[in-house]
């Protein structure tokens, strides 16, 4: 079953990682060995290296495989960075793979951040905007790379920590699931 999981990996790079223009080599590389399946219920490993998001907790969610590596390639991880993973555990596992120092939170309050002076900040879920307290804990030059989402479409979004405030880049298109408790607000209309 195992050389099936390192095909299916080796495929989900060659057919869904590469042709979305994902050229850095050192993620490519992260991906390859990454077993994405053992972060997925056992019930779905199956579905693991699809061209889908995976439900892994209730609310939680693995992004698509091309959709992680077009944001890791935008946020531009180098080894020795400190990253911090909000309810990112695939993208996390890939970091680590490169050499980061990564901090994982995947609790009840995700906007509790441990710590900060973060270089490197992800998210695997949409949200509808990046949380205040996200932004703060990145450190000068820090990235923060996540999904907003308000409605049928998303658009992934760098933010770039500065000393007068965080600067915003939209990136690329995605409409994930939104990650539970950052959903939009619905009010009434008449």
């Amino acid at each position: 079953m195992s050389d099936d999981f390192a095909a299916a990996r080796l495929n989900m790079v060659e057919s869904q990682v590469r042709p979305s223009d994902v050229t850095d080599l050192a993620i490519q590389d992260a991906i390859r060995i990454v077993p994405r399946h053992t972060l997925a219920p056992p019930a779905k490993a199956y579905a693991a290296y699809a061209d889908a998001e995976l439900e892994y907790a209730p609310g939680r969610w693995l992004l698509r495989p091309r959709y992680v590596a077009k944001l890791l390639q935008a946020l531009t991880p180098k080894p020795g960075e400190s990253a911090l993973a909000i309810a990112a555990p695939y993208a996390a596992a890939v970091l680590e793979a490169m050499g980061l120092t990564v901090t994982r939170l995947d609790g009840e309050d995700l906007t509790a951040v441990p710590g900060g002076n973060y270089d490197l900040i992800i998210c695997e879920g949409a949200v509808t905007r990046a949380p205040d307290a996200w932004t703060a804990a990145l450190a000068i030059g820090g990235r923060l790379g996540l999904i907003e989402r308000n409605g049928p479409t998303g658009k992934a979004v760098v933010y770039v920590q500065a000393a007068d405030g965080a600067g915003a880049r939209p990136e690329f298109d995605a409409a994930p699931p939104y990650l539970a408790g950052f959903e939009p607000a619905h009010g009434f209309a008449f």
